[in-house]
């Protein structure tokens, strides 16, 4: 197929999918063996004033930054100033919780690949409440987000701050440390404070003098303050409520939150982007400079804990091994936050990268738009699924064993429910509750669809008596509400 041909029949079907209720502005790009072979924008940086997408206009790149800050501990482990194998404790002797002795087993390993065994907390809310009381359009947010709920939680503002708060959390591990995995946001914001005790450096100032700048990376900061004077930045798009339906609207107050920067505050470019993934495609080089040796990207990309039977995680990166990738691995990541919608994905094997950036928060289709994208270039029907789900049927008893309410102190609110043989899965949000169809393909695991190339991988957990106690969804395990100690 040539170029002309596969293009026009992606952008026909991005078209379909993307709706500008939702999609303000989008850029993808893609690369191949190092050189960009394709980019497209939709929609616009600012509606209203219908300012044009460029490979150098500025998003939030969200929780992508996880991998930059993996590849910050990596370099220092090359150094001989840290090992991933160390305790967190070496590092931040005020790390602690509830239960004293599990934690001194937690190694900065297990932070780095979400498998510490922190369940998700409200502390997350505490390090942006500044940021958000700050935004003059915080009477709009629903909870958890919402300016009431923000100040219940003590000002989280620095490292220190963040360490009091867990050690004065009555939290119980979800299971030893490498045994259980559930996205922490903790744990990546205090391998921040981990950079700055090895290396003596500001989390911030380490990550631009050895990766930004030798990478390039002339448009990709923490602060838009420190974009220069004639940078494109997009405008940030998020939802209100209007008259009992969600609406988007412009809202470019950008959210911060500086004890958690290392866990997913950058902003970035198409352009710059796509010379990041070169470290994860050639193997630690961007152009003629070496970032991280090969053997340091090798870890990074290994799966260290399972999540379904083939997606798994590996230092600040999901992997999915070959060949369950159309035959191949997919390393990828992606980010949310108010605003920012992003998705990158590296398949090592074909040489390809690709990246896509939105300027508005829950935007389904990013990680859609990427993956057909990447099927037309690689001649598949642009709708084909990226994994191959099996078929699996279980018996009714033991679908009417996963019904129930489940939740985290981080917000998340799921119910389960089963009706005429079909389970669904309504996710909270506010006012807005969604429903969705759970597809069985495993002992206890399912999937939901919530748009076009978007699947969430649900899984059931059991305890030592085999009830279900725990669900995994939008990668973060939630407590079921009779389970609860």
């Amino acid at each position: 197929m040539t170029k002309q041909n596969w293009t026009s029949v992606y952008e026909a079907y991005a078209n379909k999918i993307i709706d500008p209720n939702i999609v303000p502005g989008a850029i993808i790009a893609l690369a191949k063996d190092g050189e960009q072979i394709y980019e497209h924008a939709f929609g616009y940086s600012d509606v209203e004033r219908q300012q044009e997408i460029t490979l150098d206009t500025v998003f939030g790149i969200g929780s992508i930054t996880k991998s930059f800050s993996c590849i910050a501990i990596m370099q220092l482990q090359e150094a001989g100033k840290l090992s991933v194998t160390d305790p967190v404790i070496t590092y931040l002797p005020q790390f602690r919780f509830a239960d004293e002795a599990a934690s001194k087993l937690i190694a900065i390993h297990h932070f780095m690949s979400n498998s510490s065994g922190i369940p998700p907390l409200a502390s997350l809310f505490g390090t942006l409440r500044r940021s958000i009381e700050e935004d003059p359009d915080h009477a709009h947010f629903l909870p958890p987000f919402d300016k009431k709920s923000i100040q219940e939680l003590p000002y989280i503002d620095t490292y220190d701050d963040l360490l009091a708060y867990l050690a004065a959390t009555d939290l119980s591990l979800l299971g030893e440390a490498g045994t259980q995995f559930s996205y922490s946001n903790d744990a990546f914001g205090l391998l921040g404070a981990i950079i700055e005790k090895a290396s003596g450096m500001p989390y911030e100032d380490y990550v631009k003098s050895h990766i930004l700048e030798p990478a390039g990376m002339t448009n990709t900061v923490f602060s838009i303050a420190d974009l220069p004077e004639n940078a494109s930045i997009s405008t940030l798009y998020t939802k209100r409520m209007t008259d009992g339906k969600p609406e988007l609207f412009a809202s470019p107050h950008w959210w911060d939150a500086p004890a958690q920067r290392a866990a997913g505050f950058l902003k970035s470019t198409a352009r710059d982007m796509l010379r990041y993934a070169e470290i994860f495609r050639t193997g630690g080089c961007v152009g003629d400079v070496r970032i991280l040796s090969a053997e340091s990207v090798a870890q990074m990309m290994t799966p260290h804990i399972g999540i379904n039977s083939f997606i798994n995680y590996g230092y600040g990166l999901f992997i999915t091994p070959a060949p369950h990738h159309h035959g191949g691995s997919l390393v990828e990541h992606s980010g949310g936050i108010k605003g920012v919608s992003a998705q990158m994905h590296i398949l090592p094997e074909a040489g390809i990268t690709g990246v896509v950036l939105i300027n508005a928060d829950g935007a389904l289709p990013v990680r859609g738009l990427l993956a057909a994208a990447l099927n037309a270039l690689q001649e598949r029907p642009v709708d084909t699924p990226e994994f191959p789900y099996p078929d699996y049927a279980p018996d009714s008893a033991t679908m009417a064993e996963y019904i129930g309410d489940y939740s985290s102190a981080e917000g998340s609110r799921v119910t389960v429910r089963l009706a005429s043989e079909t389970l669904t899965i309504s996710i909270k949000s506010g006012e807005i509750e969604s429903s969705l169809p759970l597809v069985p393909v495993g002992p206890d695991q399912f999937i939901a669809e919530l748009g076009p190339g978007m699947i969430n991988s649900v899984i059931f957990y059991r305890d030592e008596n085999s009830q279900v106690s725990r669900i995994l969804f939008g990668f973060r395990q939630l407590a079921k509400a009779d389970s609860r100690s």
